[in-house]
Parts: structure tokens; C-alpha cells; sequence
């Protein structure tokens, strides 16, 4: 394990002492399950273009199923990356499938003779890994139970490096980027979905902008969220998404960290970019409730002008009778719960970003 991650049992969380590494050993003793099964459930935005190779990009997809027997083995195409794997009630544990030839990582051994739940979240950033899930192998003989039934909130997360948990089990701030540190499972969205019984799906990417990405020009980019928005997977035009398959009650976006990150912005093309922005989503789900939040990362003159333009853009909403557009700030970090890689916000800040979304959706959606 790297030595920079957090040890989470001083705030209570339980993070397990390694992570479980994937091996080669195909052929696989047992049954196995395809992919395509009907009773695998997905969230996410995933391409199903191979049914039996399922590929995403974001953080926090899920692939969840109930299965008999005692024990569980997962497939995936080596070098997919990280994954977080719960087996019914047990604390959840990382899953690496890091190596070039790693292609299955046992889940679950001497479990209990009955009928189990395993739930998987992919845990990082995927644009780099291109991660593809293969299936199952239960106990010979064994077979998928009935799918499980999902929550019927729903929350749809559109964000940055923030949502995505950049370097959220780090407590250096001083660290660069790695995969190895990078948790979404521990950010404030699944925490938030959690909380409140909810499905999250994300759309997230580090440096991604509204406007103008990590340090960009001051025209702008042209691969901003906008741009990526209408498509399956990041980064990659070859199939729009369907929009139909996820309607969600409440869309949280949390944007505008990194087009204010440099001294190198245009308030008014942001401004512009916004209101764009917030048309795309409005027209795809004209009955959600839309919330802007302004993320912990700013402060000073920054965190002011994203305060005031979006409350400007609130206003600008409401005047034209869309009445289903809020606001949301978070307390700005400050170091007293630690800084992850970067100046990112820790697993504890995290923790405390959640508490406060929890607090405000739970009253907005009046899920109590």
C-alpha cells in the first residue's frame, strides 16, 4: 500500500490493508457469468456496443448482482484500473486490476452458503485505463440470484476533479497525481447518494471546465464538460448517450474551480458558458431540480466571483419562470482536515462536504 494514504480508522471508516491484486487463471474452475446476464444491474454511463465487454469512463459506475454459493471471482481486461468491491454488509475493499496480464481478483471465499450481494464502484478516472467488465465466476454449478432493486432516488453528479476524488487518500498536499490515491467511493457525491438512499450517476473529469479547462486560454477550450456532456464516454464521439436511460430527480454540478484556477479568465464567456450549460441539461431533464455548487477548493476573489455569477444566473433562471435552479456552497477548505494530493480536499473534507450536500438536498427533495 502506498504509504501516503490515509489510515480512515481515525475518523471511523475502516479502509483495508491492501489492496487485492487480480491474477491470471484462466481457464476459470466454476460458472461463469457473462456480462450481458439480465440479473447484473449497471449505473453509469457505460457502452454496451460489446453486450459481454462493457466499457466506461467515469467514476463511481456501478455493477451490481446477487449470486449463490460461497464464493465470488470477478473479470475484467487487465490494466481496467481500480475498483471498490462490498459483499453484502462488510466493509468495502479496493480491487486492482493493474498489471498487464491481471485478469480476474477473487472477491469473496468462505462465505456462507446462501444467497449474496456484491456490489463493485469503479474508483477512479477511466480515460487512461479504458476499463472493460467481464463477468463473474460463482461456485460450479452456482447461478446469479434475481437482480437486486435499486433506489428510486436519483442524483446525477457533473463535476471536476472534486467529484472524481482526485487524491482524496493522500494527506500530502505537496503529492502529484496518482491513480493509487484517488477514491471516488470516499468523495462527498457517493457519500451524499448514500446518505440519503440515492443512485448516483456521474459525469466527472480532474481539470475539466465549463468554459476554459485547468490553465487554459482565455478564449477558452473546446473539450470543456459542455463538449463531452452528450456523449457515453469521455473523450470519445463514437456514440451519443441516451439520455432516456437515466432521469434523474436532482442534477448537481460542480463546476467553475478549475476556469477560475489561473489568473487567465474571462467572467463573462464563464458566465455565458454557464447559462449554455445549464440550457443542455434543463432540455434533457425538464422536471429535475438543478443545483450549482461552488466547490471547497476556492477562496478570495475567486470564490467570490463564483458565488456572485452563479447566484446571477439563479436569478436570471428564475425571472424567466424556470424556478427549479439552486444554489449551493460548500465551506472553502482551510487544512484543518487535512489536504489530499494537490490541495485536493482530503477523505475528511470530503466526509464534511457531504454532511453539509446531505443537510441541503435532504430539505430541497424532501427526503427524509
Amino acid at each position: 500500500m502506498n504509504c501516503k494514504k490515509v489510515l480512515l480508522s481515525a475518523i471511523g471508516f475502516l479502509m483495508i490493508s491492501g489492496t487485492v491484486n487480480a491474477s491470471t487463471t484462466l481457464p476459470l474452475k466454476g460458472s461463469i457469468v457473462k456480462a450481458s446476464d439480465p440479473r447484473i444491474v449497471y449505473t453509469g454511463r457505460i457502452s454496451f456496443a460489446s453486450p459481454d465487454a462493457p466499457t466506461f469512463s467515469y467514476p463511481g459506475t456501478q455493477i451490481i448482482a446477487r449470486f449463490e454459493g460461497t464464493s465470488l471471482k470477478m473479470i475484467a481486461k487487465p490494466m481496467s484500473g481500480y475498483f471498490m468491491a462490498q459483499i453484502d454488509q462488510a466493509e468495502p475493499f479496493k480491487v486492482s486490476f493493474n498489471a498487464p496480464k491481471d485478469s480476474v481478483v477473487t472477491l469473496a471465499t468462505a462465505l456462507a452458503d446462501g444467497t449474496h450481494t456484491v456490489r463493485l464502484m469503479y474508483a477512479v478516472e477511466g480515460l487512461d485505463y479504458r476499463p472493460v467488465f467481464k463477468g463473474f465466476v460463482l461456485d460450479t454449478g452456482r447461478q446469479l440470484a434475481e437482480p437486486p432493486v435499486l433506489p428510486q432516488r436519483k442524483i446525477e453528479f457533473i463535476g471536476n476533479s472534486i467529484t472524481c476524488g482526485y487524491g482524496n487518500e493522500s494527506i500530502e498536499k505537496s503529492d502529484p497525481f496518482e491513480y493509487e490515491t484517488e477514491n471516488h467511493y470516499y468523495t462527498y457525491a457517493a457519500e451524499t447518494a448514500r446518505n440519503l438512499n440515492a443512485q448516483h450517476w456521474v459525469v466527472a473529469r480532474s481539470g475539466i471546465g465549463v468554459y476554459r479547462n485547468y490553465d487554459g486560454p482565455k478564449t477558452g477550450n473546446a473539450d470543456c464538460m459542455p463538449a463531452q456532456y452528450e456523449y457515453t464516454l469521455f473523450n470519445n464521439k463514437s456514440e451519443k448517450w441516451d439520455f432516456s436511460r437515466f432521469t434523474p430527480d436532482v442534477v448537481c454540478i460542480n463546476l467553475g474551480t478549475n476556469d477560475l484556477s489561473t489568473n487567465n479568465y474571462d467572467v463573462k464567456r464563464l458566465r455565458q458558458a454557464y447559462i449554455d450549460f445549464i440550457q443542455t441539461v434543463r432540455r434533457h431533464y425538464p422536471q429535475a431540480k438543478i443545483v450549482m455548487l461552488v466547490g471547497s477548493m476556492l477562496n478570495g476573489k475567486e470564490l467570490d466571483i463564483a458565488k456572485k455569477m452563479l447566484n446571477e444566473v439563479v436569478t436570471d433562471y428564475n425571472k424567466q419562470g424556470d424556478k427549479e435552479i439552486y444554489r449551493f456552497d460548500f465551506t472553502p477548505q482551510n487544512g484543518d482536515l487535512f489536504y489530499g494530493a494537490s490541495w485536493h480536499p482530503s477523505i475528511w473534507q470530503h466526509q464534511k462536504m457531504a454532511g453539509e450536500l446531505t443537510a441541503f438536498l435532504r430539505t430541497l427533495m424532501q427526503w427524509f
